[in-house]
């Protein structure tokens, strides 16, 4: 599987700005995809996730400003990061989820990422 993300850049604070993350190769062992942000000597965080069948998770940090939502005919999954803060800066990096042999879900692909910068 790859994937490939575009649409980050500079927002200012309170603004928006939308991602998209583009799947190909070997999709139908996706069960889920994801944005994950990572920030210089910070943990990777997950910010947001969606399932082949349209569930979603958000963690608090985000709940309420950003959507994610997935467009299957076309293979691709969109973040909109809504009402932005200075500490939504970071990488945004797509990933795709699979259920290993055992049973097993990991986050077995992932993408270059693409970097979003707000303002203040």
């Amino acid at each position: 599987v790859q994937l490939v993300e575009s649409g980050g850049g500079l927002v200012q604070a309170g603004g928006s700005v939308r991602l998209s993350c583009s799947a190909s190769g070997s999709v139908s062992t996706i069960s889920a995809l994801a944005w994950h942000r990572q920030v210089s000597g910070q943990e990777r965080e997950l910010v947001a996730a969606i399932s082949n069948s349209g569930v979603t998770y958000y963690p608090d940090s985000v709940l309420g400003r950003f959507t994610i939502s997935r467009d299957n005919a076309k293979n691709t999954v969109y973040l909109e990061l809504n009402r932005v803060k200075p500490e939504d800066t970071a990488m945004y990096v797509c990933a795709a989820r699979i259920r290993t042999p055992e049973g097993n879900h990991v986050y077995a692909w992932w993408g270059q990422g693409t970097q979003v910068t707000v303002s203040s």
